[in-house]
């Protein structure tokens, strides 16, 4: 009994061994089978599968595919070369950033100069090398070198304030990525085969460092952090960020065309925003808006305050010079106005000046964001509206005036094409003092024609609807009669309104409800006279803001009159 028992018992071992054997052998096929079909799909994979697949963040920045190189041998001759570049480095940015940190010291402070000034014992790392190929044509070359630094530096600024206060601040745990440009130029025939080089920081991806006052407690005196964080980043802004670019001649010779030049300007019209994030626990926001191309405190505009308003109407016109069209910004941030407390963000935008087109009005409406830099934030903080018109100088990018042909508008703020204004647009650093500046005045015709679908406001599911109109900067008003119970009301009511400075001058339509013991405000329109003054004439239906719905039909007309008068620029 126990042998039988036995042979069944080895049997059954066996014949499973067997199963198991034979089991794992399919799986181990199948594994074989989907590796060899997934390395053959990765073999079929082009460069924009590769880039939807792996985000550009998550991968060095040599590896985009294309020519851009690795840098390896470099970083190790760097680093046996790295005591001697340091000495002389530091003398470099001791002497061409010191007199940058004079210039942007703030109120509070009274001097800022360096103390110490070593680069520390570790060397940056370069991470990639391209040629931008159509950034110097044949007469040089353009290199793009990708770096980051996690460094070990020894600066010690000497912080002297308003208050007789001096302080010996330590920039420590300093941490930088970015790109940097040299464009070899010109070419030339005698050794070393270019005449300059011209460097500048391409792109600055991140810069982090810390403040520490020796001995002492940098946060006893409010606000001296902050202002010096702000004044380095400023002077890094003005000294090296692009398109600003420091020339280092090799061979004698004028490299003036290598300078930094402006090549435009572009006129922003700051128009209003809408629904954005309360800040304050009692009331609401007083918000204003500061713009920019460069963060610099001199080429930096900000708006009045609006108070206690989250749809705040501004109405304000800038201009700002364009230095290189392609790859700079306009930045604009919407702030909390807190008084002698400062002022608490609420959201920012960016547009690329490459995505306008020159002579043409773009009107756009900017979605605000936490953090330009970090896209991961989805909260909704309110929008903003502009109309932005750059203008290239030397160039006849100008749109046709559509009320006289013999006029043609080169900025939508403050020029018409005069006689002077060829002479200006060529050479505008060599032009005289005085501009010739254009007051558009006229008549505004607007036919409020009907509204639709406007939101029922009474208990009986209707609306006693009438339209307000303004002219926000003469404070001209005219209203409709009322149209009893309807949510579709009929107008078809003309009303002209004297202007004296169309470009300068905004049209406020409020929709309300009439009861007979009070009126409710149920939406608004806000437009600009723009439009108008390009077309002429226009008809149209316009959606109520702040309204759950409803729309207006409009006709609006405008008969015009020229006035020139000289300005002075400065």
């Amino acid at each position: 009994m126990a042998f039988f028992f036995g042979v069944f018992l080895g049997v059954s071992i066996g014949i499973g061994l067997i199963i198991a054997f034979a089991r794992y052998g399919k799986i181990r096929s199948t594994r074989r089978t989907d590796l060899a079909r997934t390395i053959a799909a990765f073999a079929r994979l082009t460069v924009q599968d590769s880039r939807k697949i792996l985000p550009r963040q998550f991968y060095p920045p040599w590896v985009v595919f294309s020519q851009r190189q690795k840098l390896s041998w470099l970083n190790v001759q760097l680093e046996k070369i790295w005591p001697s570049v340091d000495e002389a480095a530091s003398e470099l940015i001791r002497a061409s950033v010191e007199p940058i940190l004079e210039q942007y010291t703030p109120a509070i402070l009274s001097s800022m100069k360096f103390d110490k000034l070593t680069l520390g014992t570790v060397a940056p790392q370069f991470t990639g090398i391209s040629i931008v190929e159509s950034e110097s044509g044949a007469d040089g070359i353009t290199m793009e070198m990708d770096m980051q630094w996690d460094g070990n530096p020894n600066i010690v600024l000497n912080i002297n304030t308003k208050l007789g206060v001096i302080l010996p601040v330590q920039v420590k745990d300093i941490g930088f990525t970015g790109v940097f440009r040299l464009i070899f130029k010109p070419l030339v025939t005698q050794f070393p085969c270019f005449g300059a080089v011209a460097y500048s920081l391409r792109e600055k991806r991140d810069l982090d460092f810390t403040l520490k006052v020796i001995g002492g407690d940098l946060s006893s005196i409010p606000g001296v952090s902050d202002a010096i964080e702000e004044t380095i980043r400023n002077a890094v802004e003005d000294s090296i960020t692009w398109p600003v670019r420091n020339i280092v001649p090799i061979l004698p010779g004028d490299y003036s065309d290598l300078e930094l030049k402006p090549v435009g300007t572009l006129d922003v019209k700051l128009v209003q925003a809408k629904e954005l994030t309360n800040k304050d626990i009692i009331g609401k926001s007083d918000p204003f808006a500061v713009l920019f191309i460069r963060p610099l405190p001199d080429k930096t505009k900000r708006s009045k305050t609006i108070d206690n308003q989250l749809n705040p109407i501004w109405n304000e016109n800038f201009e700002f010079i364009v230095e290189d069209v392609s790859t700079q910004h306009l930045t604009i941030k919407v702030f909390d106005d807190e008084g002698v407390q400062g002022a608490e963000l609420i959201g920012c935008a960016q547009l690329a000046l490459k995505e306008l087109e020159p002579g043409k009005v773009k009107d756009v409406w900017l979605k605000l964001v936490k953090d330009l830099l970090v896209q991961r934030d989805n909260k909704y903080r309110g929008q903003v509206q502009l109309e932005l018109l750059y203008n290239p100088y030397g160039t006849d990018s100008t749109f046709k005036n559509p009320f006289d042909a013999d006029f043609s508008l080169t900025s939508l703020e403050k020029a018409l094409k005069s006689p002077n204004s060829e002479t200006e647009a060529l050479a505008p650093e060599k032009a005289g003092q005085r501009k010739r500046e254009v007051i558009v005045r006229g008549v505004l015709s607007v036919i409020v024609i009907s509204g639709e679908n406007l939101p029922p406001v009474d208990f009986n599911g209707k609306a006693d609807p009438f339209v307000v109109l303004t002219m926000k900067k003469s404070e001209t008003k005219s209203k409709t009669r009322v149209a009893n119970e309807t949510l579709n009301p009929v107008w078809n009511q003309t009303f002209d309104f004297v202007v004296e400075d169309a470009l300068r001058e905004m049209l406020i339509i409020e929709v309300w409800d009439h009861d007979t013991f009070r009126k409710e405000k149920i939406g608004r329109i806000v437009m600009t006279l723009t439009r108008v003054l390009l077309e002429g004439e226009f008809q149209d239906n316009f959606t109520i803001d702040g309204a759950k719905s409803g729309k207006l039909h409009l006709h609006l007309k405008w008969s015009p009159q020229l006035v020139f008068r000289d300005r002075d620029t400065q």
